[in-house]
């Protein structure tokens, strides 16, 4: 769905929904809800997971399948670690919805080139969200999808942290699209994440909505914690990175610009002319100069 509808959808609905609603308290060992509607997990357990070499990549790296437990799920993951005769950095990698840690291997090559491993994930739904049903599961205290593949994140950052070549002190996300969403939230909710960078991403701006015209006063909390645009101003002082098309085909620059002025310092933001979503050849000497950065500080 086109972002800009997508948003149109939730401010529509929150503005046209007649009845105002109770919120039901989660399990606290798992998800909580603050006063301002962001969510966490103040009770993150440890990371159960087992690896499984994979074949020769005809590269000085090493790929490994990792499988690790998340909220009653198996998540899979792709693991590439450069050869190196030191502990190295590492990124968490979403892929935009519809990807898969397969097709993100691309990137994930780049990444390695540059010294660093990565973890590339196949996300719940491969990426994709249904707002409305994840709703329907908030009402009834159940986990939203949404929430649960934030939790994902966590719990791939916290697997990376338990591999012997990896620096466990310089963990950072990288998501693009969909992903760069889930890894915004995710750095924010984890202080040990050293930053993030979204790759044509953007939040919903739900903090542009009128509390006063809002109907269903728990659709309204439950968009605010979904919203990357709610957890961006805690992510500082890490670094916040977006790389974004001014041509983007998919999210307008112009969210993405929104998104970006809510992040507080230290923050840089990065414009290409392509005319495409994702990842592009052209945002290469950004990223490195970035995740440099990043991993410095």
């Amino acid at each position: 769905m086109n972002l800009t509808k997508t948003a149109f959808f939730f401010v529509l609905l929150l503005i046209l929904a007649g009845v105002y609603g109770i919120l039901q308290t989660p399990d606290p060992s798992e998800w909580i809800i603050s006063d301002g509607g962001l969510i966490s997990y103040p009770q993150r357990g440890d990371v159960v997971y087992s690896i499984t070499d994979m074949e020769d990549t005809g590269t000085s790296d090493t790929l490994k399948l990792v499988s690790f437990e998340s909220q009653n799920t198996v998540i899979n993951g792709l693991l590439r670690i450069p050869g190196s005769d030191t502990k190295v950095p590492a990124v968490v990698l979403l892929p935009g919805a519809g990807v898969t840690k397969e097709n993100e291997q691309g990137l994930a090559s780049i990444i390695s080139i540059m010294g660093y491993a990565s973890i590339a994930l196949d996300q719940r739904n491969l990426g994709g969200i249904d707002p409305q049903g994840d709703l329907e599961m908030f009402k009834k205290g159940m986990d939203p999808v949404e929430y649960s593949m934030v939790y994902d994140v966590l719990k791939a950052a916290d697997v990376l942290r338990k591999q012997s070549e990896i620096d466990s002190d310089n963990i950072a996300i990288i998501g693009s699209s969909n992903g760069g969403r889930f890894a915004i939230i995710a750095t924010a909710l984890d202080p040990a994440i050293k930053g993030v960078i979204g790759i044509s991403t953007s939040g919903y701006d739900t903090d542009s909505i009128d509390p006063a015209r809002v109907g269903d006063m728990e659709a309204y909390t439950f968009y605010i914690s979904i919203d990357p645009d709610m957890y961006i101003r805690q992510i500082s002082p890490r670094r916040v990175v977006m790389l974004h098309s001014l041509n983007d085909t998919i999210i307008p620059y112009e969210m993405a610009q929104k998104t970006f002025d809510k992040a507080g310092e230290p923050k840089a933001m990065y414009n290409i002319t392509d005319p495409t979503h994702g990842y592009t050849g052209s945002m290469q000497p950004y990223l490195e100069q970035e995740l440099q950065t990043i991993f410095t500080f």
